[in-house]
């Protein structure tokens, strides 16, 4: 990605930056020209996003927070905003997830899940909305995936906490829609080729790796990056994002019923594995060059998947226009 400095003076937090679609963002920032503070749970991670930033040109300055905690997050909001001098656009791309039917996953495991992709982003606002309010502008981009619009068997904790970010931020927009120059964003991306698969907790008893069609995390900081200079309320990444919306308004029980058919496949054909709470409790490893990606063949792969998930989604528009009839 090569955007030059076109966000020369732009000051911008990313939570959740130390690996994945974070540090991907963080970067694409770094190389736009942006200043950055970047946080999450583990330093060693930042501490290498903040170097591939210097080596992109940029800077960012780390602060290790767990989100889940608002009283550590305000602090963190309002040191951020004391080292910019303000901030204009705040990402937040915290996440975890848990594998497995939800009977067989801890309790425990489902409330993390949501903790940190719901309760987090709410924290993050909270923290950074009054500064938003007394400047009279700022952009909050919240990272939900597709996997707002559709239901995911196998991970109901996840679908729980993306349903409710999706609702958390129609609420928001619609408080400070008198503010025209504050704007909530969503950016909902289909399957992302980060550690997302290997730092989950999986009670699957497979040893599960990233299924086909997973998109570039530079593709998605790449959209995340353009929210800077031209907002707007939802952005959808990769070509089968459209497709799973389409197949959620036309037939939701099918979609989620044959996607819950696609993960006993998958599931029964990976290798053998032990239960996991992955890194759902303590910090994940650090990113390294590329955001965390794992998978070599992911262009091969994208097209294919790409395919069959519009197949889906134009299955499902089938069946509610035969119902129609």
């Amino acid at each position: 990605m090569s955007a030059g400095h076109t966000l020369a003076g732009k000051r911008v937090v990313v939570t959740g930056a130390s690996s994945g679609i974070g540090a991907a963002t963080a970067v694409a920032f770094a190389e736009a020209g942006a200043n950055l503070v970047i946080g999450a749970r583990g330093k060693e991670g930042l501490d290498d996003v903040a170097r591939c930033c210097a080596a992109a040109g940029g800077h960012a300055t780390v602060r290790p927070v767990d989100c889940t905690d608002a009283s550590a997050v305000a602090t963190f909001a309002a040191e951020a905003c004391d080292l910019l001098g303000g901030i204009d656009l705040w990402f937040s791309c915290e996440g975890v997830g848990v594998l497995g039917r939800y009977e067989d996953v801890p309790i425990a495991d489902h409330a993390r899940v949501v903790d940190v992709n719901l309760v987090a982003h709410m924290n993050d606002v909270h923290a950074v909305l009054p500064t938003f309010l007394a400047q009279d502008h700022g952009t909050w981009v919240n990272m939900i995936s597709a996997g707002g619009f559709v239901a995911t068997p196998y991970a109901a904790a996840y679908s729980a906490s993306k349903f409710g970010l999706r609702g958390f931020s129609s609420a928001l927009r619609g408080e400070v829609s008198k503010r025209p120059h504050i704007h909530i964003c969503d950016v909902r991306p289909t399957f992302v080729d980060t550690p997302g698969v290997d730092h989950a907790g999986n009670y699957t008893g497979a040893q599960l790796s990233l299924p086909p069609g997973s998109l570039a995390p530079e593709t998605v900081a790449k959209a995340v990056v353009r929210l800077a200079t031209h907002p707007r309320n939802l952005t959808a990444v990769g070509a089968a994002a459209i497709a799973f919306k389409l197949g959620e308004f036309a037939a939701p029980n099918l979609l989620a019923a044959i996607m819950s058919g696609f993960l006993d496949t998958w599931s029964a054909r990976a290798p053998n594995g032990d239960d996991s709470d992955g890194v759902l409790f303590e910090p994940g490893v650090s990113a390294g060059p590329g955001g965390g990606r794992r998978d070599p063949h992911r262009g091969r792969k994208l097209a294919a998947a790409a395919g069959g998930m519009a197949v889906l989604g134009l299955a499902g528009a089938g069946v509610w226009l035969g119902r129609r009839r």
